[in-house]
C-alpha cells in the first residue's frame, strides 16, 4: 500500500485484530500523521456494521475533542470495504510497556502522568464525551511525560438519547479496567472512566492489577463484589497517602468515588507535592544487580527478583540490631544482603549467618504460628532485604512457589547441619549384624544431646 486517499505511507507501525496503523505524509500540512486502516470483512456483515459504527463514532468524537493530553483527529473516511483515520503520530511508547513488575516507571512519573489524564478525562467530559475503555495501552507517553489519550472508537456522547444511539454497545471496554456499573451494564457518566484509570494507577505502581481471577466469571465476580489491596501492602516503599486515593478511585458505591478528574487530580497533586523527585529508577537497578548475584535467588527468573524488590524494603541496619525478638509474634523474615547476624535462643548463641542467608523464614512457614523462637541480632553494619509476608501473599503464584521451594531447602541444609552436631557428640554407632529386624534389639536414645534425631 503506497497511499491511503491523500496520505502517503512511509511505514507500518502496528497491527491489532481489528485495525493496521501506518506511518504517513500529510501533503497539505507537510507534517506525518499515524493512519489507521480497518477493512471491513466479507464473511460477516454483522461485525462490518458495528465495526463501521465504531469507526465512525471513534472520527465524530475525538474531532470534538481538543486537549492536550487526547490525540488529536484531522480527517475520517468511511469507504463500502474500508475506512480510515488521520490523527497526531505520537513518538513515544504507550504504558502497557510499564505494567510489568521488572519496568515500573518511578513514582513521581506515574503521578504526574494520572494526574493529566485526570485533566484531559475532566475536559472530555465537560464536551459530553465518556471513553470507557481506558487502559494502558490506550494512553500513549510523548515527550516530557505527556500523555495522550487515544482510541475513542468506544466513547459514550453522553450528549445523544441512549437508547437511540446505535453507538452505544453494551459490554464495550476491557473487563479487567471496567467498573462495576459498567460490567452490570447500568447507565454510566464520568466516574467509569476514573474507575478505570484508577486501575491503571494501580498497575503501574504494583506491576499486577487489583483484581486477578483465572477466568473471566471469577475476574467480574471480584470487581463487583470484592475490595482491591493496599498498594502499600503490595509496594511498601509507596506513601501512605495513595491508598486513599485508590481506594476512592475504586470505590464501587458511585456516590463515594470521585466526582470528577479535577478531584482526582487535586488530592493526587497534594501527594505528589510531598515525594522527592529523584528517579528510583538508577537504585532499582542497582539493587536488582545485587539481588542477582546472591546465591539465595540464583533460581529465581528476573520477573520474580523484581518482584520481591517490590514487596521488601531494603534496609542499612545498625550494629547491636534486633532485627527479630524471641517471644514476638509475626510472619516479616527476610535476607542478608550483606554483614553478619547472630541468632540467639535464651540468651544463648546458636549461629551466625553472612550474606544470602534467610533470616525469620520458620515463623513465616509455619503453617499455624507466628511465635518468634529466637532472636536475630546484627554484629556489624547489615544490609537486609526485610519481606513482608502479607505483600508476599498478594504476589503472583510463580514468586510465592519459588520463595517456599528456596526457604525450604534452605532449611533442611540447616537441619542437617544440625544433625552432624548432633551426631558428633553422640556414642558410637551400634555394630550391623546380620541377623534379621525383628531380632535387632534398639538401644536407649542417648549422647551428649539425650536425644534421637530422624533422618
Amino acid at each position: 500500500m503506497k497511499t491511503i486517499g491523500k496520505y502517503r505511507v512511509l511505514g507500518e507501525l502496528g497491527k491489532g485484530a481489528t485495525a493496521t496503523v501506518y506511518l504517513c505524509d500529510d501533503p497539505d500540512f507537510e507534517r506525518q500523521v499515524a493512519v489507521k486502516v480497518i477493512r471491513f470483512g466479507q464473511d460477516s456483515a454483522a461485525m462490518s456494521r458495528r465495526m463501521r459504527k465504531l469507526f465512525q463514532n471513534e472520527g465524530m468524537v475525538s474531532k470534538r475533542l481538543d486537549h492536550p493530553n487526547i490525540v488529536r483527529v484531522f480527517e475520517t473516511v468511511v469507504e463500502d470495504e474500508f475506512a480510515y483515520l488521520a490523527m497526531e503520530y505520537i513518538q513515544g511508547f504507550n504504558l502497557e510497556e510499564h505494567c510489568r513488575i521488572d519496568k515500573l516507571l518511578p513514582m513521581h512519573r506515574v503521578i504526574g502522568i494520572i494526574f493529566k489524564c485526570c485533566m484531559a478525562l475532566d475536559s472530555a467530559y465537560r464536551q459530553g464525551i465518556i471513553h470507557r475503555d481506558i487502559k494502558p495501552a490506550n494512553i500513549m507517553i510523548a515527550a516530557n511525560d505527556e500523555p495522550k489519550i487515544a482510541d475513542f472508537g468506544l466513547a459514550l456522547n453522553m450528549n445523544k438519547d441512549m437508547d437511540r444511539d446505535s453507538t452505544f454497545i453494551m459490554g464495550v471496554g476491557s473487563p479487567a479496567y471496567m467498573s462495576p456499573e459498567q460490567i452490570k451494564g447500568y447507565p454510566l457518566n464520568q466516574k467509569t472512566d476514573l474507575y478505570s484509570l484508577g486501575v491503571v494507577m494501580f498497575q503501574l505502581l504494583t506491576g499486577r492489577l487489583p483484581f486477578r481471577a483465572s477466568n473471566q466469571a471469577t475476574l467480574i465476580y471480584r470487581i463487583i463484589n470484592t475490595d482491591a489491596p493496599a498498594v502499600t501492602a503490595l509496594n511498601p516503599n509507596l506513601p501512605e497517602g495513595l491508598n486513599a486515593i485508590l481506594r476512592r478511585a475504586l470505590e464501587k458505591d458511585l456516590y463515594s468515588r470521585y466526582r470528577n478528574g479535577a478531584e482526582f487530580a487535586k488530592d493526587l497533586s497534594a501527594v505528589r507535592y510531598q515525594i522527592l523527585e529523584d528517579d528510583q529508577t538508577a537504585q532499582d537497578t542497582r539493587h536488582f544487580n545485587v539481588l542477582r548475584k546472591l546465591d539465595f535467588f540464583t533460581e529465581f527468573e528476573n520477573d520474580e527478583i523484581w518482584e520481591v524488590l517490590r514487596v521488601a524494603v531494603w534496609r542499612e541496619v545498625s550494629p547491636n540490631v534486633a532485627i527479630i525478638r524471641e517471644g514476638d509474634k509475626n510472619k516479616m523474615f527476610g535476607v542478608i544482603i550483606s554483614g553478619c547476624v547472630e541468632i540467639s535462643i535464651e540468651g544463648r548463641t546458636l549461629c551466625r549467618l553472612g550474606p544470602s542467608e534467610p533470616v525469620g523464614e520458620v515463623a513465616y512457614l509455619h503453617p499455624a504460628s507466628s511465635q518468634r523462637h529466637a532472636s536475630a541480632v546484627t554484629l556489624e553494619t547489615t544490609s537486609f532485604l526485610e519481606i513482608n509476608a502479607a505483600a508476599l501473599a498478594l504476589s503472583s503464584e510463580e514468586l510465592l512457589e519459588r520463595m517456599r521451594h528456596v526457604l525450604l531447602a534452605c532449611l533442611i541444609k540447616r537441619l542437617r547441619e544440625v544433625n552432624k552436631i548432633a551426631a558428633a557428640q553422640g556414642p558410637a554407632t551400634a555394630q550391623v549384624g546380620g541377623g534379621s529386624q525383628t531380632n535387632f534389639l534398639r538401644s536407649r536414645p542417648g549422647g551428649g544431646l539425650d536425644m534421637e534425631l530422624a533422618p
